[in-house]
């Protein structure tokens, strides 16, 4: 039985895993960075890749350690090489081949966004529910939204993705605006059950071109806009000096300074985004006959509002969503896009480079 070890620090999470025979997950262990940037709203770049390296090694030895392993008993390493912020992908990069080359096992560059992917294949094989090929994969996450056939042999067709925001960037981006601090994704995927997902009229999106690419840039200045309209600014202040005072404030405290045209507002907004993702993936799966199932992937897989609508849609085809641990980035995902890679014999070489736009298709 091969024994994996996978390391991901493309942004602001360093994390380690290892696997064995494909499925079993002997460790997983994930070092956030959240207190570090959430006082300035947002991943900063070049403090993201001081902690990655302050993180790396004793996030790894304690991979090792849960698994029980010593550096001998691993068959291979692996290592995210994009997407992502180049410092950040550099030093976990940079760390798995040195680890490849002292141990004297293959080393495997993986696609972020595959790892997201293969997330959910993992799962559903350790569940006996087995994704069937060919799936349509919608990746969500603060970078990335797209839509992917991924194939039976494993390659990937890009079949639409978003032009400007990516879905979890524009959840954060109008939770920071409202006052809900950072990450405000899942605080205004909290406050969105307490209010009138209606009350509030956005303009559906309308594009030339790919009927199957998104745009949520549009959205985001129509909240603005609102928020402009609608003298929030004592409002807002009020909740941005709890966040600052509380780190990390209780759904109670932020409900108690959420009026309900406020909480209306996120219900109105987050319902226009899932309805722009489910759509197009409805849109997809129609123009496909060939799909054997939908797997939705990536940290805005963990949004209620998106999972309560995708499982109430008429698909017609098996649904797969990780688990809340497994949706946003983490190490074990990595493990998994390696593991066919190295059952193949397709080992990187160490020249392999850091890839921040690299595309999966």
């Amino acid at each position: 039985m091969a024994r994996i070890l996978a390391i991901e620090s493309s942004c602001d999470e360093t994390a380690a895993a290892v696997i064995e025979d494909e499925v079993r997950v002997l460790s997983s262990v994930v070092a956030s960075q959240l207190p570090v940037h959430g006082k300035y709203g947002g991943v900063v770049p070049e403090l993201a890749s001081r902690e990655h390296l302050r993180s790396i090694v004793p996030v790894t030895r304690e991979a090792l350690q849960q698994a029980g392993l010593n550096w001998g008993d691993l068959d291979g390493v692996a290592a995210t090489y994009g997407p992502g912020l180049a410092g950040c992908l550099l030093v976990g990069l940079t760390y798995a081949k040195a680890i490849s080359l002292a141990a004297g096992i293959p080393f495997i560059g993986v696609n972020h966004i595959e790892g997201h992917i293969h997330a959910v294949i993992l799962e559903a094989r350790q569940r006996g529910t087995p994704v069937e090929l060919p799936a349509l994969a919608l990746v969500v996450s603060g970078g990335h939204t797209h839509l992917f056939q991924a194939a039976a042999d494993r390659s990937y067709r890009l079949l639409g993705k978003t032009r400007d925001d990516a879905a979890g960037e524009a959840f954060d981006k109008v939770g920071k605006l409202l006052g809900f601090g950072y990450p405000g994704g899942p605080v205004v995927d909290r406050i969105a059950v307490f209010g009138d997902p209606r009350a509030v009229k956005f303009t559906a999106v309308r594009m030339k071109g790919n009927a199957l690419d998104f745009s949520f840039s549009g959205i985001k200045s129509a909240v603005l806009r609102w928020v402009e309209s609608h003298d929030m600014v004592e409002e807002i202040a009020a909740r941005k000096l709890l966040v600052k005072e509380r780190g990390q404030p209780s759904l109670d405290e932020f409900l108690a300074l959420t009026p309900q045209r406020t909480r209306d507002l996120v219900a109105s907004f987050q319902r226009t985004i899932v309805a722009e993702l489910l759509n197009h993936a409805l849109e997809a799966v129609d123009a496909n006959p060939d799909f054997r199932s939908l797997v939705v992937s990536g940290g805005v897989a963990c949004n209620t509002g998106l999972r309560a609508a995708v499982t109430e849609a008429s698909v017609g085809l098996p649904v797969y969503f990780p688990s809340t641990a497994l949706s946003t980035d983490n190490a074990v995902m990595i493990a998994a896009a390696a593991f066919p890679k190295f059952l193949r014999g397709e080992f990187s070489p160490f020249t392999l480079s850091a890839l921040p736009n690299l595309a999966l298709a």
